[in-house]
Formats: structure tokens, sequence, C-alpha cells
């Protein structure tokens, strides 16, 4: 069997892998309170062919107007039928692409390293998991490497095709989330520190010197074009182009003052190196951090491997680099923001490990690493990303699960479910959820079906009280004084609890129900017939 078969036989292993770790059971997860924020958007657009770019929170819009394809395809037109499937099979699109694209580098990554970097990616727990999460992030990574790859693809034949593609992909990553600036301020970094380097030599210097001025102006023309469109929403929102600069006086002060999602700086590095528990899997993917500073270490040494473009491989170590410790820099942090650089580490891994295969002489040496990247690069990915997904996918343990519904979410809707199916009422029930700072987040998403469904910051006195009430234990003695005390005699309901035990939206997070008794005998009074 020669060489090319085998590299098809692994690409093929590699997304079989892929998929088989990305696809299943989409709905198994609570939705995250940003997913379900993104579906609403998203509904807009679906339903009445609305979006506005809002640049408080929100991000771009290439998300919103990508999910119309699945939603149209699946025949959906409203937001009650859309499900977590035709959600989230979006970023598994984009997770999926991000797997097969160090292809177009393999003529400067060489074989062996785009093959490791191809598995790397479709087995690593974070990309499995972000892959499965309706947010910005994979979709931004996706159109990064886009950039990278077509940018490189240009300086190897100087086609105008590709000079197109590297600005159609600068406008997806402008439309997708304004963090892109850090990622083009990091790409012209390293871009600059590179051809320091090779001065002279033949390479990328070279290549730059010989870029034509029209190419340069298709490439930024075609980013320009790209991102108006969906900014403006399609010429239907001249504001949302200015807005979308504006949004960075927004970012950069929440970067800098916001309390909630602040850590320390190596929170990034301790997610990806993490090794605590001993009663359940320890996470960690050391191999790609450790594998990445050889990757690194090799790009700075003045012949590299033979097997690498050494150009290449030295924009690849400086933008990782640059990228890992602008975010390590900025105070706020989530988890799913660790992946452009995390997938800077994939390529300068895959790098690493070939260098250290080609260094392996001997029959044992190569036996040895063979096991050890079996053991560490292909068997405890795979388990976790397993079991990240499938098991502890809402789990404050899982290090990927950041401010996440607890499964108790599932619990809380079908309670009212069933109160609505004995109500007179049915779908139409009137239900209040009361939530100081608008923290009942993802049950909007859940509730979507409901036609009366009231949102409260507050308890407030002049509101007619319902007969399904979800709040917060915060506000739990304001509304039983409302129930109670303030209704004139012969005017007061009697309310029960809705559930039976302590139910969290997040962990920590408590949620209190409260339904009308009348209600209540009714649904014991259907679950003691069976239904009928």
């Amino acid at each position: 069997m020669n060489w090319p078969k085998k590299c098809c036989l692994f690409i093929l292993a590699a997304m079989i892998a892929a998929v088989a770790l990305r696809l299943p059971q989409l709905q198994h997860r609570p939705m995250h309170g940003d997913e379900a924020v993104h579906a609403f958007r998203f509904g807009e657009l679906l339903e009445k062919n609305f979006y506005r770019y809002n640049p408080d929170e929100y991000h771009g819009p290439t998300l919103n107007y990508v999910t119309l394809i699945p939603a149209w395809l699946s025949g959906v037109h409203k937001l009650k039928d859309i499900n977590e499937f035709t959600l989230r099979i979006v970023p598994v699109f984009f997770g999926l692409l991000l797997v097969l694209m160090p292809l177009l580098l393999i003529d400067g990554l060489g074989r062996l390293a785009t093959i490791i970097a191809i598995v790397m990616t479709a087995i690593s727990p974070a990309f499995v998991f972000y892959s499965r999460y309706y947010i910005h992030e994979m979709l931004l990574v996706c159109f990064t490497f886009g950039v990278i790859t077509c940018g490189w693809r240009y300086t190897q034949g100087k086609n105008i095709a590709w000079a197109l593609l590297t600005g159609i992909f600068l406008g997806l990553m402008h439309a997708t989330k304004e963090t892109c600036i850090i990622v083009f301020a990091s790409m012209f970094l390293a871009l600059l520190l590179t051809l320091r380097m090779r001065r002279c030599q033949t390479g990328i210097s070279n290549a730059v010197g010989a870029i034509k001025p029209s190419h340069v102006i298709v490439t930024i023309v075609a980013g320009v074009v790209v991102s108006t469109l969906f900014y403006s929403s399609f010429f239907t929102n001249p504001d949302g182009i200015l807005d979308s600069f504006w949004a960075y006086t927004i970012y950069l002060n929440q970067a800098g003052q916001n309390n909630l999602h602040a850590h320390f700086w190596y929170y990034y590095l301790d997610i990806l190196t993490w090794m605590k528990g001993f009663k359940r899997p320890a996470w960690n993917e050391d191999l790609i951090v450790v594998m990445a500073a050889v990757g690194f270490i090799t790009a700075m040494t003045p012949k590299g491997i033979s097997i690498v473009n050494l150009t290449l491989l030295r924009f690849l170590a400086f933008y990782t680099l640059i990228m890992t410790a602008a975010y390590s820099s900025i105070p706020y942090k989530t988890p799913w923001c660790l992946l452009g650089f995390l997938h800077g580490m994939i390529l300068l891994a895959a790098v690493g490990v070939a260098a250290l295969i080609k260094m392996s002489l001997y029959r044992w040496e190569k036996l040895v690493v063979g096991c050890l990247l079996v053991l560490f690069g292909l068997l405890l990915p795979i388990g976790q990303a397993y079991l990240g997904n499938y098991k502890y996918y809402a789990d404050p343990f899982n290090p990927y699960v950041y401010a996440h519904p607890t499964t108790d979410v599932f619990e809380t809707v079908r309670r009212i479910e069933e109160v609505a199916r004995v109500s007179p009422d049915g779908h139409n029930i009137y239900i209040q959820i009361i939530c100081p700072a608008g923290d009942y987040w993802p049950l909007p998403w859940y509730l979507r079906s409901f036609s009366n469904v009231g949102w409260w910051n507050d308890v407030e006195e002049n509101i007619p009280t319902a007969p399904v009430i979800i709040a917060s234990p915060s506000v739990e003695s304001a509304l039983l004084k409302k129930l109670y005390e303030l209704p004139p005699p012969g005017k007061k309901n009697l309310y029960v609890p809705l559930f039976d035990s302590y139910t969290e939206l997040r962990p920590g997070v408590e949620l209190r129900g409260f339904v009308t008794k009348d209600l209540w005998d009714r649904l014991l009074q259907s679950q003691s017939t069976g239904g009928k």
C-alpha cells in the first residue's frame, strides 16, 4: 500500500471519528443561556425576516444568517418548531470543515504533520465540545483558518482566486465576532516577525514583495463587501455598519471592567493542563500543549525539519504565541475563547510530533513514541471527548462546562408541560417568571411554545398573579406577600409547590415553582387515572 492511500485512510478514519463524536444526541445537553439568546435572535430573522445588529453582547450576524440554511432545509418557519439539532448542526458543520482544512497546507506542513493535525482536531475534547455549541466561536476559528490557508495558497502561486477567498474569509471573520480584532493584530504581528527572521531569504518575504497591488485591492474589497452585507442586514440596516465599529468601545470596556468573568492570566492554560479529579476522569490536553512547545522550538531552529516549510511554521508559531499571550492578558475570560490559539497549538503540535517521529532512528524508539502517541494522543482524547459530551455534558467538573444550566431545567419544563395539559388554557396558560437581573435564561427557549409567558426582574404588586409562577428564592418573601397578604378576602388563590425537591437553573442558582391548588389537584387526578 503506497503512502497516498494510507493518507486517505487516516483522513477517512479521522472524519468518521469527528462525526461520531460531534453529531449524535445534539439535543441531549441543556441549552446554555448564550445559546438560547442566539436562538431567539435567530427566531426574529426566521419568522419576521428581521435582523438588526446589536453591538451589546450578541456578536456578529453570520451565525444567524447561516442558520437559515438548516432551518429552510428542514422546512421550519417558526421558532417554536426549531429544535436543538437545527441550531447546533451549524457549529458541527464548521467544526468538521475545520478538521479537513489542514489539507490546504499539506505542502507547507508536510503530509505527516497534516494528517496528525487532522486527527488532533477531530478528537480534541475542546473542539468536539464546542462544535456542539450554538455560539460564534467555531465559525470564527474556521474563518480564521480560512484566511491562513487561503493566504498561504496565494503566496505559492499568486492566483487571484486565493486572494479573493482570503478577503471573503476576512470579511466573514469581522462579521462573526468582535474579538476578530485580536486575531487580525496577531496575524499582522506574526507576519512582521516572520519577515524579520527571513529578511532577504526565500519564502513569504519574496512572496510579499511580488504581490500585485490589484490582488491586494481584490482582497480588501472582498472583505469589505462581505462584512458590509452582513452588518447592514443585506442593505436593510445601514446603521449596522457603523455599529460594528462602535461595538469595540463596548467590548474594550467589558474586557477590562467586567468582574463576572474575570480570571487569572493562566486560566486557559490551567484548563488545557487540568489534572484535577481522582474519582472522575482527569481532564487535559497536555500532549497538544507539550508538542506545541516542541513545534515552536522546531520553528525557531535555523533549519527546522525538512518536511516543513520553515517560513509557514514560524508564522504559525508567532501567531499562536501572540494569540495565547493576548487572550491570557485580558481579564475577561470564557473557556470557548481558547479555541483560537488552541487550534494554532494543534498545528504546532502536529509539527512537533512529526519532528519527534523523524528523530526516532531506532525501531525501539519508534515503538515507544508510537505507544505514547496512541495512548496520550488518541485513546485519552477520544475517551475525554466522549465523556465530556455524553456523560459530563452539564457537570461543572467538566472544564468546558461554564455557567451552564443543570439538567433540572428539563424537569422544570416537564412539570410546566404537565400542568398545561390539565389546564383549560393549554399552552396559552398564563405563566410568570420572576428572576432578578433577567437571570432566567435558557427558560425562554424551553417555554417558546407557550404563548402567554411574562418575564420580570422583581415582584410587581399591580400585576395579576398567574396560575404558574417560577421565581428566584430572593423574591420569594415579596411573592408570598403578594399571594396571601395583599388580595382582599375571597380573592386569594391557594398555591402549592410545583417541584418535589430542590431545583437549580445553574449550580447554586435555585428556582422555586408555585401552581394554584386547583390545577395541582387536576394534575394529581390525571396522574391517578393514567392521564385519561
